[in-house]
């Protein structure tokens, strides 16, 4: 599997990850576990394991795309601000999208690596 580019796609309960192969996709999903407990702060220690999990699954990828609603996306990039700060640099964009089947995910993706790389002077 090529590990250069990948596309994102998270919420707060799910995640998806989209590895771009030349002519193929593979799709690698992460649903978030919700501890029931009275615990003050286990919202947020939930999400920050469901965040932790999917950074562990971009740990290969040279570059990725973020997709996913607004708030999903900021509450990630301050996770990972904060708590991945090396896989920051790798986030080649942050795209506002509703719920993308994954043709429709891949091929935003394609289209944004492809004007990515072209700036960046890969041919």
């Amino acid at each position: 599997m090529s590990n250069l580019h990948a596309v994102l796609w998270v919420d707060h309960q799910h995640a998806q990850v989209i590895h771009l192969e030349t002519d193929s996709t593979q799709v690698q999903k992460i649903k978030a576990h919700n501890h029931h407990t009275r615990q003050h702060g286990s919202k947020v220690r939930t999400e920050h394991e469901f965040f932790g999990e999917v950074c562990d699954a971009m740990a290969e990828i040279k570059e990725v795309l973020v997709t996913g609603s607004h708030q999903a996306q900021a509450d990630f990039r301050h996770y990972v601000d904060k708590h991945r700060p090396a896989l920051a640099p790798r986030i080649a964009g942050w795209e506002t999208v509703d719920h993308p089947s994954d043709g429709q995910l891949a091929a935003l993706a394609r289209k944004f690596f492809v004007a990515h790389d072209r700036m960046a002077g890969i041919p």
